[in-house]
C-alpha cells in the first residue's frame, strides 16, 4: 500500500513535465487519437500544433465518413439478399410439415 502511494506521488510530480500547459495536453490528445504519434518531426509552435490538429481531424473525417456510408450500403445489400433468400425458401417448403412444395412457375 505504501509503495503504491509513493508511485502515485512520483507520477504527480512527473506529470507537469509531460503536460506543461493545456495546449500541450490538447496536442498530445490529438496526436494520440489520430495516431500520428510523436516522430522525429513534429510541430513546435502553437499555430503549427493547431493546424496539424485540424488537418489530422479532417483526414480522419475524409476517410471515416465515407467508410461508414459504404459499409452501411454493404450491410443493407446483405440484408436484402438474406430477405430474398428467406422469401424464396418460404415458397419452396411447406411451413407446417417442411416438405418441398411442387415447383410453381
Amino acid at each position: 500500500m505504501l509503495k503504491k502511494k509513493s508511485s502515485l506521488r512520483k507520477r504527480k510530480i512527473q506529470q507537469p513535465d509531460q503536460f506543461p500547459n493545456i495546449i500541450a495536453a490538447f496536442w498530445r490528445g490529438v496526436a494520440t487519437l489520430t495516431t500520428i504519434g510523436y516522430g522525429d518531426v513534429y510541430p513546435v509552435t502553437v499555430l503549427g500544433k493547431l493546424l496539424s490538429a485540424v488537418i489530422a481531424m479532417l483526414g480522419i473525417g475524409i476517410i471515416a465518413l465515407p467508410a461508414g456510408i459504404v459499409s452501411s450500403g454493404f450491410i443493407e445489400e446483405i440484408e436484402d439478399n438474406r430477405r430474398q433468400w428467406e422469401d424464396k425458401q418460404a415458397l419452396t417448403f411447406c411451413p407446417h410439415c417442411g416438405r418441398r412444395l411442387p415447383h410453381q412457375e
